[in-house]
């Protein structure tokens, strides 16, 4: 019988690439899965309206693993917050507007003992003017990595809005969970 190394070489590159897919599969699985778990705490700080924590979160998402849906997600959580100062204005909560103001200005301990101030119209204003433009930055960045998918999270997002008119900024849409088919839970405040 001949050796033939060929042969060998081929075997060894099969086995090889067979290996870099499962790990890339693997990997894929867990991106997945961090995903997953991180729509599951933004869908919890949205439900508590902790606005800060939950662009923390997109930020976080982002650094982690820099994608169109993190672009949209963090677009989202600005609208979210654009949509809830509207609720707030429409019933007159001044009150829960300074605290939003004070939830999203908060850093550290510090604030505790040097509070940010404001008034709750002149916190509206700011917040959302500076909410508005972000949105529109983010939005911007998530269609220059791709725009079918931003057209198509989007597209999911509006039917959202549609169906949850009242109330859609208190969670994420449920289409953008897909592990399960189910949304990543918390629908606070209502």
């Amino acid at each position: 019988m001949c050796w033939r190394p060929w042969k060998v070489i081929n075997a060894v590159l099969t086995v090889g690439v067979l290996l870099m897919l499962g790990s890339m599969s693997a990997s894929a699985d867990e991106a997945g899965q961090a995903r997953y778990a991180s729509l599951k705490r933004l869908a919890t700080y949205l439900a508590a309206t902790d606005y800060r924590r939950a662009l923390e979160e997109c930020q976080r998402e982002l650094e982690a693993d820099p994608s169109v849906e993190g672009y949209v997600h963090m677009t989202y959580v600005y609208h979210a917050i654009e949509a809830y100062l509207t609720f707030l204005e429409r019933s007159e909560q001044w009150g829960a507007v300074e605290q939003l103001y004070l939830n999203l200005a908060h850093r550290d301990a510090q604030d505790l003992i040097d509070p940010p101030g404001g008034l709750a119209r002149m916190a509206k204003e700011t917040i959302q003017t500076s909410v508005q433009q972000q949105a529109d930055l983010t939005a911007a960045m998530a269609a220059r990595l791709d725009r079918v998918a931003t057209e198509r999270l989007w597209g999911q997002q509006r039917a959202w809005r549609a169906e949850h008119s009242e109330d859609w900024w208190t969670t994420v849409p449920e289409a953008w969970s897909n592990r399960s088919g189910r949304n990543p839970e918390p629908r606070g405040h209502q």
